[in-house]
């Protein structure tokens, strides 16, 4: 199945000791698919926290592994339809977390992530590699 990966998952990946679960799902997948939601989100930290040795992994692993998929206006309304549900419901969702899910939802990718509950009731499967 190919996915889409949440934020942590990349940060985990780029760790001197990944988590095991996580190495023993990449190599269970043909293509990684990142949202540019996750792209921003890598820069903004590598931006705040700068370190050089991250910065080249994350940019040879993208370019070497992964293609990354904009958001779009069919992407942004469904994520609008999707924070709003949730709000109604009295769960406060990102705007971020919301794009994603919206994303992995319109390319029909799972989502690969640690953050179970931040994607519940969005109406994706759901992958979290470090249980």
């Amino acid at each position: 199945m190919n996915c889409l990966c949440d934020t942590n998952v990349l940060s985990e990946l780029c760790r001197p000791f990944p988590n095991q679960g996580i190495i023993a799902w990449t190599h269970t997948v043909s293509e990684i698919y990142l949202s540019v939601i996750t792209v921003e989100e890598i820069y903004f930290g590598l931006t705040r926290r700068p370190n050089a040795r991250i910065l080249r992994w994350f940019e040879a692993f993208v370019t070497d592994n992964c293609s990354v998929l904009p958001v779009n206006g069919e992407i942004a309304e469904y994520a609008g339809q999707l924070r709003g549900k949730q709000s109604l419901k009295g769960q406060t969702r990102t705007q971020a977390d919301m794009l994603i899910a919206a994303t992995a939802s319109a390319h029909g990718l799972a989502l690969v992530t640690r953050n179970e509950r931040d994607f519940a009731d969005c109406g994706i499967v759901i992958i979290n590699p470090f249980s």
